[in-house]
């Protein structure tokens, strides 16, 4: 049985995949695996990103819908993601007066959000979002890609923590 146990940790870590630390006596021999990748995440600049939370309150349907039907085409243009859009439900916490729409954009960098905010060819594209909306609350946030969150190291969160 113990030379089963080491082949398989053997195929394992040849596969890039290490074996969980030893339990204490008493628990479950149970063996969580752990990518390698986790291990090294905290020096890995792509998990890096910066956020874009947008809170608001929709005044204009139509106008509000022009600009955010160009956003598909256009925010990937300048290293942005649509990550989360949705309506209020419920203030179970906090000083912030409820808005009726969040949405949650991910860019690749300040500098790509500052370009497609500051990009003159978007003159056009500005307006609508701030003419179709009233509260505005537009705040950014460096941050880690949290679609894998297992794969997001102590480093990583205690730089969120403790900047």
């Amino acid at each position: 049985m113990a030379q089963i146990a080491t082949d398989v940790n053997i195929i394992i870590n040849n596969a890039g995949v290490l074996p969980a630390p030893p339990r204490p006596p008493g628990q479950s021999n149970t063996s969580f695996l752990r990518p390698k990748r986790v291990l090294a995440m905290s020096a890995n600049p792509q998990s890096k990103k910066f956020y874009a939370l947008n809170m608001f309150d929709v005044v204009d349907v139509e106008k509000y819908l022009a600009y955010f039907s160009r956003l598909p085409e256009v925010a990937p243009k300048y290293g942005g993601r649509m990550v989360a859009f949705g309506r209020f439900r419920d203030s179970v916490a906090g000083d912030l007066a409820p808005r009726q729409v969040l949405f949650l954009v991910e860019w690749e960098s300040e500098e790509a959000f500052n370009s497609f905010r500051d990009d003159p060819d978007l003159a056009d594209l500005h307006p609508l979002r701030e003419n179709g909306t009233a509260s505005y609350v537009w705040q950014t946030f460096d941050g880690s890609d949290m679609s894998d969150p297992v794969a997001v190291s102590l480093d990583d969160v205690l730089a969120v923590l403790k900047p």
